[in-house]
C-alpha cells in the first residue's frame, strides 16, 4: 500500500519477518456458528481452512484413539463440513429472501404511480398501502385518482402511470381496440349482492325497472363494467337497454345529480350506495350485478406488456404486497376502517355498506365471463381471449 523504492530510501539493511499466530477459528467450540456470522465472501476461506486444518487433526489423533472414538470423530467432522457447505452455498446463491423475494435483488422501479379510483373496491390497496406492505416490498407507490380505467389505462400506456386499478370491461376493450397490450396482475374486487345497484330520486318517477325505459341514466364510465351490468340487469328484467339514455358522472357527484334531476336513476356502487340512501333517501330500484352478473368479477390491477416484461421484479414484489392486502381485506373489519381514510365518508356508514369480495388470484374462467357478456352486449367482435392478459402469479 505504502510502497517506496529503493532509489528513493536508500539501502535498508534486510528485514526480518515472523509469521504472525492467528487463532484459527476452528480452534473455538462453535465452528459452525463462526462460519454462519463470516460473510459469504470469507465463508469458502474458512471452510478451506476446516478441511486443512482439521484433516491434520484427525490424522494426528487417530493414531491414538481406538476405531470407535475414530468413527465418532469423523461422523462429527463431516456433519460440520456438510453445514458450512450448505451455509455457503445459500450465501452465494443469493438465500436472503427478506421482504422483496429471492434471487434477483430488489424491484427494477421502487417507485410506482398507481391509477386509482377511490371506492370500495380498492380497500385491499389502502389497507397494503396503510399496513406497509408495499414498503416491506421495497416499493414507495404514489395513489393517482382517475375517474375510471377508462380514463387511466390509456395513462398507463403513456406513461404517466406505471399501474393502473381498472375495470375489466375497459382492460379489454383497450386490448382488443389496439390501444395497447397489457398484463393484469392482480385481481381486485368481485362483485356481492347489492354492491352495484340502480338508485332513484324517492319522490321520482322510477319505481321499477320497467320505469327506466327512456329514462337518463348516470354510469361513472362509459362502456365499462358499471354500465354493461346495467344492460344485462335491464335486459333481464324486460327492459331493452337501448332505450336508456346513459349520461357520464363521477361516482362522487351521482347523488347531487340524481338530487338535482339532472339524472333520472344513478348505476352506484359502494359505498356511494348506502351514502346516497342515508343522505337523501335515495331508493333501490334493481340490483345490477344479480342474475347472470352474480358474483361477477368487477376490476383489477394491470399494466402493460412492456412495463411488466422490462420490469419483472418490480411486479412481482407488486403482487405479493396486493396478495397481502387482499388477505387483510377479507376480513370486513379491516375494510371499515379503512375506508373513511380514503372516501368521504363516517365510520357509520363504512358499517352498512355491502361488500363483495377480494379475490386472491386471478381466474381466467372467472375473467372470462365478463368477456363473454362484452360479446353478447356487442362491445367485442367475437370471442375475446383474457388467458393471454394474465400474467405470471
Amino acid at each position: 500500500m505504502f510502497s517506496s523504492s529503493r532509489s528513493e530510501l536508500g539501502q535498508q539493511p534486510p528485514v526480518t519477518t515472523t509469521k504472525a499466530t492467528v487463532a484459527s477459528p476452528w480452534r473455538t467450540r462453535h465452528p459452525i456458528e463462526t462460519v454462519l456470522h463470516a460473510d459469504a465472501a470469507g465463508r469458502g476461506d474458512l471452510i478451506e481452512q476446516f478441511v486443512v486444518h482439521k484433516g491434520a487433526d484427525v490424522r494426528k489423533r487417530s493414531n491414538n484413539r481406538p476405531a470407535r472414538r475414530r468413527r465418532q470423530i469423523t461422523v462429527r467432522l463431516l456433519t460440520i463440513l456438510s453445514v458450512l457447505v450448505l451455509s455457503a452455498c445459500s450465501a452465494l446463491g443469493g438465500s436472503d429472501q427478506g421482504g422483496q423475494g429471492g434471487g434477483g435483488g430488489g424491484p427494477e422501479k421502487p417507485t410506482l404511480r398507481v391509477g386509482m379510483l377511490n371506492i370500495v373496491d380498492t380497500a385491499s390497496f389502502y389497507l397494503a398501502q396503510e399496513r406497509g406492505f408495499f414498503r416491506d416490498e421495497g416499493l414507495t407507490v404514489e395513489p393517482v385518482v382517475a375517474q375510471g380505467g377508462a380514463a387511466s389505462i390509456p395513462a398507463v400506456v403513456g406513461g404517466s402511470l406505471d399501474v393502473t386499478f381498472g375495470n375489466y370491461v375497459s382492460f379489454f376493450l383497450a386490448q382488443n381496440q389496439g390501444v395497447g397490450r397489457f398484463r393484469l396482475i392482480s385481481d381486485g374486487y368481485q362483485a356481492g349482492p347489492n354492491t352495484f345497484v340502480l338508485v332513484a330520486r324517492p319522490d321520482g318517477a322510477v319505481r321499477a325497472p320497467r320505469d327506466l325505459a327512456g329514462r337518463r341514466v348516470a354510469v361513472n364510465t362509459f362502456r365499462n363494467i358499471v354500465e354493461l351490468n346495467a344492460r344485462s340487469a335491464l335486459q333481464t328484467n324486460g327492459v331493452d337497454p337501448n332505450t336508456v339514455q346513459f349520461v357520464e358522472v363521477p361516482f362522487p357527484d351521482m347523488a347531487a345529480a340524481l338530487a338535482a334531476g339532472r339524472v333520472d336513476a344513478a348505476a352506484m356502487v359502494e359505498p356511494f350506495i348506502t351514502a346516497a340512501e342515508r343522505s337523501s333517501g335515495a331508493v333501490p330500484v334493481l340490483d345490477t350485478a344479480s342474475g347472470p352478473t352474480a358474483d361477477i368479477p368487477l376490476g383489477g390491477y394491470g399494466t402493460t406488456e412492456a412495463f411488466a416484461t422490462e420490469n419483472p421484479r418490480t411486479v412481482a414484489a407488486f403482487q405479493r404486497a396486493m396478495l397481502r392486502g387482499q388477505q387483510a381485506a377479507a376480513d370486513r373489519a379491516n375494510v371499515e376502517q379503512v375506508l373513511p381514510t380514503y372516501i368521504r365518508i363516517d365510520r357509520a356508514t363504512a358499517t352498512l355498506i355491502n361488500l363483495g369480495t377480494y379475490p386472491q388470484s386471478l381466474d381466467g374462467t372467472r375473467l372470462q365471463r365478463v368477456a363473454d357478456l362484452m360479446t353478447q352486449f356487442a362491445l367485442v367482435p367475437g370471442r375475446f381471449d383474457v388467458q393471454p392478459l394474465l400474467a405470471p402469479q
